[in-house]
Formats: C-alpha cells, sequence, structure tokens
C-alpha cells in the first residue's frame, strides 16, 4: 500500500496544463526569487547563532551546507524542468513513489516553508528593533514586545515578539493582492539586499581591524559536536542550511514559469552558486573583523543558542559586543569597526530585504497547499481563487496566521531547526524520485540531465541523513511527530478524498481555476 496509487505523470502534466497558474515568471525573475529566499536570515540573523555553535567554523559550516545543497539543487534542476508544475517535492513523489510517501512529503513541505518563514520573521524584527526603532528613532521596544517567551528559550522577559507578528499579516496581505505584484517587489528588495552585502564584503575584508588570528582555534567545538547537540561546524552546517531552502522555492513556480525546461534549471543553480558565494564572504568578514569565538559552558561545550543561559552570558559587560550576541549582526560588525553610519545603513537594507524572504516561503508554502488540495487530499475549499485578486486567498490568510502565530512565541534558532527537519526529509525525496524516474521514465523529455546521477542522488541522501542527524535532539523530535499527526489526517480525510483514489486522474475531471 505504501507505494500505491501512483499518479500517471501524463494526468500531472496534463493538469498542469489545462487547469494551470498563469505562466508569467521568466529565468530572471526566478533567479531572483532564489536570491531573494537564500540571501536573508542564514547571513542577516543566523550568523550569529552559527558562531555560536561552530565559532570561525562557522565558514567550514556554509560549506558543507552548500555542497549538500548543490547535489541536491542538480537533482531538482532535472525534475523540476522534467515536470514543471507546481507542488515541488510533493508533486514529484506522487508521480514516482505514490500517494502516502507524497502527502507525507507535502506534510514535512508545509512545516518547512511556514516555521522558516516565522524564523524569518523574527530575525527581521531584530534589525526593527535594533536599528529603526533603537538607533534613529530612539525608542527601546519593551522585551516583553520583542522576544519570545523565556520558557521557550527566548530573551529574559519576553512574552510576544510584536513586530515578527505585524510583517507576517503585511506579506499575507500583499500575498493575497497577487503573484505579479509580488515578484515586482521582490525584485526591488533583491537588488537592496545584494548591494548592502556587497558593501559589507568592501569594508571589511580590506579593513584594518581584519586579522588571521581572530580565526584561532579555527573549530573550538570540533567539527562535530555530538549527536543530537546542535554545534560543532556539522551542527552549525544542520542548522544554517535552513537559509539555502530558496532554490526549493524555485521549484515551486516552475507552473507559473514560462519556459520551465530552461529557465527552472537556470534559476535553480543561478542562485544557488550566487548566494554560496556571498555567504562564505560576509561570514569571513564578519569573523576576522571583531571575532566570532563561542560561548563556553563549563563542560567546553558552546551553550545553546536562545537558551537562558546563552541569554544570561551575554548580558555581561564582557561579551555585550560579542558577535553571537548580537540580533543584528551584520549592522552590528559595521559599527563595531567604525562604520556606524553604515551599519545603520545596513540595518536598514535588512528591514526591508528580509520581509522578500518571507514572501517567497509563504509563497512556496500557499502553492504546495494549494496542489494538495487540488489533488483532493486537503478541503477544496483551500484551492479557491478570489475572482479579483486570482490568488488562493484562502489557504494564504491560513498561512499567515500559522506564521505569525510561530513567530510570535519561538525565537529564531529554534524555529530555523525546525524548519530544516522538513526540508531535509522533502530534498532527500527528491532524489529518490529523480532516480527512480530515470528508470521508469527513460523516454520523457529532459533539458536537463544530472550529470552522474548514479553519484549525485545517493550524495544528496545521504547529506540529509547526515544533516538531520545534526540537528538538536528537539528538532529532530517534531518531524516524526508533526509526521504522526499528518497520517492521522491522511487516514482520516485525504484518502478518501483522493482524486487518484476515485479515479478522477484526468484535468477535465476538475474544475476550473486561474491564478495569476
Amino acid at each position: 500500500m505504501i507505494f500505491g496509487r501512483v499518479k500517471p505523470l501524463d494526468a500531472i502534466l496534463a493538469t498542469a496544463e489545462r487547469k494551470s497558474l498563469h505562466r508569467t515568471l521568466g529565468w530572471f525573475q526566478l533567479t531572483l526569487f532564489g536570491i531573494g529566499c537564500v540571501i536573508g536570515t542564514g547571513i542577516f540573523v543566523l550568523t550569529a547563532a552559527g558562531a555560536q555553535k561552530a565559532g570561525p567554523g562557522l565558514m567550514l559550516a556554509f560549506a558543507i551546507a552548500g555542497a549538500i545543497c548543490i547535489v541536491a539543487a542538480l537533482c531538482y534542476a532535472e525534475i523540476a524542468a522534467m515536470i514543471p508544475v507546481a507542488g515541488s517535492a510533493y508533486t514529484y513523489t506522487y508521480s514516482t513513489m505514490g500517494e502516502l510517501l507524497a502527502w507525507t512529503v507535502g506534510w514535512a513541505l508545509i512545516l518547512e516553508y511556514a516555521v522558516a518563514a516565522s524564523a524569518v520573521a523574527v530575525g527581521w524584527s531584530g534589525y526593527f528593533s535594533g536599528t529603526i526603532l533603537n538607533q534613529f528613532l530612539g525608542i527601546h521596544l519593551p522585551a516583553w514586545l520583542s522576544a519570545a517567551p523565556l520558557a521557550l528559550g527566548g530573551a529574559p522577559g519576553g512574552f510576544i515578539n510584536l513586530p515578527a507578528v505585524v510583517i507576517a499579516g503585511l506579506i499575507t496581505w500583499l500575498l493575497m493582492i497577487g503573484t505579479t505584484e509580488s515578484a515586482r517587489v521582490n525584485a526591488v528588495l533583491v537588488a537592496i539586499k545584494v548591494i548592502a552585502l556587497t558593501a559589507f564584503v568592501a569594508l571589511t575584508l580590506p579593513s584594518e581591524s581584519f586579522s588571521t588570528d581572530k580565526f584561532n582555534p579555527f573549530l573550538p567545538a570540533g567539527v562535530f559536536g555530538g549527536f543530537g547537540t546542535g554545534v560543532g561546524a556539522v551542527g552549525a552546517a544542520a542548522t544554517i542550511f535552513f537559509a539555502y531552502v530558496g532554490f526549493d522555492a524555485v521549484s515551486t513556480a516552475a507552473e507559473e514559469t514560462k519556459n520551465p525546461q530552461r529557465n527552472v534549471p537556470i534559476g535553480l543553480i543561478g542562485s544557488l552558486l550566487f548566494c554560496t558565494i556571498f555567504y562564505i564572504l560576509v561570514a569571513a568578514g564578519a569573523i576576522g573583523t571583531i571575532g566570532g569565538q563561542p560561548i563556553m559552558g563549563p563542560n567546553g561545550v558552546p551553550f545553546p543558542t536562545g537558551s537562558e543561559e546563552l541569554a544570561r552570558q551575554c548580558a555581561l559587560p564582557q561579551y555585550a559586543d560579542a558577535l553571537v550576541c548580537s540580533n543584528e549582526a551584520l549592522a552590528h560588525v559595521l559599527r563595531a569597526i567604525g562604520w556606524s553610519k553604515v551599519g545603520n545603513m545596513l540595518g536598514i537594507a535588512a528591514f526591508l530585504a528580509l520581509p522578500s524572504v518571507i514572501l517567497i516561503l509563504m509563497f512556496g508554502q500557499t502553492r504546495i497547499f494549494f496542489v494538495m488540495s487540488r489533488d483532493g487530499l486537503l478541503p477544496e475549499k483551500l484551492s479557491a481563487v478570489h475572482p479579483k485578486w486570482k490568488t488562493p486567498y484562502v489557504v494564504t490568510a491560513l498561512t499567515g496566521i500559522g506564521v505569525a502565530f510561530a513567530a510570535a512565541f519561538l525565537p529564531v534558532g529554534q524555529l530555523a531547526d525546525i524548519a530544516n527537519a522538513g526540508t531535509l526529509y522533502a530534498f532527500m525525496m527528491v532524489a529518490v524520485a529523480v532516480m527512480i524516474l530515470r528508470r521508469t521514465a527513460r523516454d520523457h523529455k529532459r533539458d536537463f540531465r544530472t550529470p552522474a546521477l548514479w553519484l549525485v542522488g545517493p550524495l544528496t541522501i545521504a547529506g540529509c541523513v547526515f544533516l538531520f542527524f545534526n540537528l538538536p535532539s528537539a528538532a529532530m523530535l517534531v518531524l516524526p511527530i508533526w509526521g504522526a499527526v499528518g497520517l492521522v489526517i491522511y487516514f482520516a480525510y485525504s484518502r478518501h478524498h483522493s482524486h487518484v483514489g476515485r479515479g478522477i486522474v484526468d484535468a477535465d475531471d476538475l474544475g476550473d481555476a486561474t491564478l495569476h
């Protein structure tokens, strides 16, 4: 039964053509979508969390995460160009391994995108409170209005992260207005973000404050921090891997892409390579100028990010300027080396640009919901299209509520780790699907073929499993618990309402809906 109800590949493509999302996006917009999502929280926010886990070894962590993403992107590029429909890993799994496994992937993607969007909203809140309110307006937002509750690992005195809730609501409204409008806004924000990070690299790497001595010791917590600890270079890689989900979001837009066989692979691989270089350069600039050594606990292991213990240490005078204690890491670095005005401008850039990451993540999440609803696995009402805006407004609103709730009450480090659990599972299943399709659909048109798939596919699977087991133990538990809830829903509702299960596999049997 586990491999039953495979949706025919020809039916998937026919559905995409006859009941489709309007194709408006080209390769340039797709690349901007990828850059907009990848360059975001991982650099602007998680730099501090990564340094607390790995110290200067954060650069190695970026390289490890980037290497795994590259092989995963090669798998994504072939299958996204071959099956240019919305749904990403969910749809790919449906056409190769059957409905039950497809449901588990779709359910994991819902977790990935929604929780990741919440994490970015929390990161944006840090720059809004630190740069916009504090530096420019002289307003100090009370801790209870700007941080998650202490019981969940937030800053002392936190109750609700109000700025994160507000930005989640604004992005939800923008997505409900329309896809094309969202893409235009994103293009402007991506340009701001790239300019800001280019300025950061140009000011830090040649700076007089830069010293290679600050990279010693390079791996204070080692390469492997230990099972379930989430520290060390690999533990940091497992956390910051979260920031690479941008290329995955590109594949979810395949059904809205012109000439997807050409444009999707360009958008996927191009955005990933561009962003990975930036990640390593920015990390080098931050650590080489003000240092990035973690704050160690009494047992010689770094204090957990977002923990009460670390918050207490960061409140001490000797750690007031530490990179690992900053909620706005890159702006903090520039202020520390004498570029206060530029640091404030970078803070403004993050304030303006991070919403683009939330936008892309929520865009991807709503499209996963849309396709699962279109297949009958979720209520049809979720795929309802607004008569004026031509967007799936019901599921967009529900997504916005969930994102805002998580952003209000959970700290950024925990959110990133939770999101990674779903991300790594989905990436692994994509690699499996590509290898299966090479055997079951050998004659199907492929404008992009993954080179050395016999090696790249298994490397992707092994890399995803490897990073998953280097997440903190609490984050590892989230995926099976979330999956168990999903299975209950599947057997209680989805299995009985599935279009494939009811013999409806042709697009003509489905209702009309077109998104713009």
